[in-house]
């Protein structure tokens, strides 16, 4: 970005904004002389800013979407105690202007198609061909939106390729714990893993900033556990799977809440979905507790967080 470093909100009345933002939302108004203008919500990394495009014209008002990614022009102006930008120019992106979208939105750490990469490795540690068959068409079938999905609208891993990172972490550590528990089928457990989530994909809408505008109302009407049920039993069909594998792999989804208020009306009955739900409830409740205490001094405690039944945790002086 061209402007100063510290970003828009600290920068003083006067300033010359030039560079990309991360557009919240677009809306049209009319003024006191019955024209139209915009506000546009803008972000960047010292907070949200209302842009105003005065004079707005029918063209300037069809031509962008919230949740995507625009540079804009303009100057910096105080309103009522709070920095406004005076948009003079604005356009979407182009391919040329080579901009990374991470720098925009909160991601994984790890890049989303690297993620996929290491999936695909215990992918191949899987033994069993049926279990291996499935697995891979389902995965290979969504990789397009994989690599950028949320695994959340707003709770764990409600970030870009947030999705991916929560099943990488969470095979990262099945492996682990399978050289403790080596009675467990660790080909059902990856599997599992790998699954027990995939069907958020089509349970919410999100853009390529991994962003999600809203649930899909197949998502409303049934949600994931459902909808991955349906999409095993459609794949196992087309593959010709063993109905045992299928059978126990839709277990794993529907147990994997463990708790029918949570969408699980059965609780895991073989090893490998016990171990799931624990995996899965480990990696939500660590990626809780890491953001929550990320900005907390030592000795301090957080601010209340809904998903740890609204507990403010506490950072100890080490």
């Amino acid at each position: 970005m061209n402007y100063d470093v510290k970003g828009l909100l600290l920068l003083e009345p006067g300033s010359r904004a030039d560079g990309f933002f991360l557009l919240k939302s677009v809306e049209t108004k009319t003024a006191s002389n019955g024209k139209n203008y915009i506000d546009f919500v803008l972000s960047d990394k010292s907070g949200d800013v209302v842009g105003k495009l005065w004079e707005s014209t029918p063209d300037d008002e069809r031509g962008f979407a919230s949740n995507s990614i625009v540079k804009v022009r303009g100057v910096v102006n105080k309103w009522k105690d709070s920095v406004q930008l005076k948009i003079e120019r604005i356009r979407n992106i182009t391919d040329e202007d080579g901009v990374n979208v991470e720098d925009f939105v909160r991601s994984a750490p790890i890049e989303g198609e690297k993620m996929y990469s290491m999936m695909l490795d215990y992918i191949s540690k899987i033994e069993s061909e049926d279990i291996r068959k499935i697995v891979t068409h389902i995965s290979e079938s969504k990789k397009d939106r994989l690599i950028y999905y949320p695994a959340a609208k707003s709770n764990h891993h409600a970030i870009r390729a947030g999705l991916l990172y929560h099943v990488t972490t969470m095979l990262s550590s099945a492996e682990l714990l399978l050289g403790i528990y080596d009675f467990l089928d660790s080909d059902l457990l990856y599997a599992g893993i790998i699954l027990h989530d995939i069907s958020k994909l089509d349970e919410m809408d999100a853009n390529e900033l991994g962003i999600v505008s809203d649930y899909t109302v197949e998502g409303k009407l049934l949600g994931h556990i459902i909808q991955g049920i349906k999409e095993l039993e459609v794949a196992g069909a087309a593959l010709g799977t063993s109905k045992e594998v299928i059978l126990v792999l839709q277990h794993m989804i529907l147990s994997h809440h463990y708790e029918a208020d949570f969408g699980s009306p059965k609780k895991p009955l073989i090893p490998e979905a016990e171990m799931l739900h624990h995996l899965d409830m480990i990696d939500a409740r660590m990626y809780d507790f890491k953001n929550a205490l990320a900005d907390v001094n030592e000795g301090d405690f957080s601010q209340r967080v809904w998903s740890l039944e609204n507990r403010a945790v506490y950072k100890p002086v080490l």
